[in-house]
């Protein structure tokens, strides 16, 4: 073959292999978009892809079943505080480590108490848990500060609240909850959820019984995580499971 023959085939080649090459990263490309905006509503949405659109950015669960405001410095502590201050994550001081603890603890409580609340450096405000009061928080420093040196007092539980679990409204607080985490899959039937008055799907759950329900949900069932990824109270979230089967029954 001629090398005026054999350079005519190669640009015969080119002129067909450009467009190819053009038309199948094109159809990449969508397809990449199509998947990568997938609709929180559609039924083949992951369970993993479900839990991550609906889970509170940034925030630490700090539940636990005693009533709003009535949760000891351990426990505080086991469900907010251990995320950092067990391993020393973002310059926190390890519980334990006097040293580390000794310039904080010198600050006085005022303070101490002040920049847990408001936040401070790297910990946001409340450790990232906006349902705690400001007691809470107090005792959750106690507890760790006489850990490691320390010799707080934690802030005691007032009158009825020590030991009881305060009754929320499901029509008020319920809802609330409702409209703003569990509508995400509630009132659409994302991931199998059971839709917001839908009598025939909640049926069969609500036959378990209000208590077997609540533990499911508070444990997370499926591809439902720990109470819908609230970060409220065990009582706050049973208002919101009240609300939801008091109105699909």
């Amino acid at each position: 073959m001629s090398n005026s023959s054999k350079t005519s085939l190669v640009a015969v080649l080119g002129a067909i292999a450009i467009p190819v090459a053009s038309v199948y990263f094109v159809v990449q490309l969508w397809n990449s978009a199509s998947t990568s905006h997938a609709d929180l509503g559609s039924p083949t949405m992951s369970t993993e892809a479900v839990t991550a659109r609906i889970q509170p950015v940034g925030l630490s669960k700090a539940s636990e079943p005693v009533a709003p405001g009535a949760r000891s410095g351990e426990q505080v502590y086991t469900a907010v505080c251990t995320t950092c201050h067990a391993t020393g994550a973002a310059g926190s001081p390890k519980v334990g480590d006097n040293a580390a603890w000794a310039p904080r603890i010198a600050k006085g409580w005022a303070t101490l108490l002040s920049s847990a609340t408001k936040g401070f450096n790297a910990m946001p405000a409340r450790g990232g848990a906006p349902d705690l009061t400001d007691d809470e928080v107090g005792r959750a420093i106690a507890y760790m500060a006489n850990k490691s040196g320390g010799s707080f007092a934690e802030p005691k539980v007032a009158g009825a609240a020590a030991g009881a679990v305060a009754k929320v409204d499901p029509a008020t607080k319920g809802k609330e909850i409702y409209g703003t985490v569990c509508s995400a899959c509630h009132a659409t039937g994302a991931a199998g959820a059971p839709k917001f008055g839908d009598k025939t799907a909640w049926a069969p759950r609500i036959g378990k019984g209000a208590d077997a329900l609540l533990a499911s949900a508070i444990k997370g069932l499926n591809a439902m995580p720990p109470k819908g990824g609230y970060s409220g109270s065990d009582a706050e979230f049973a208002a919101a499971v009240e609300y939801m089967t008091s109105a699909s029954k």
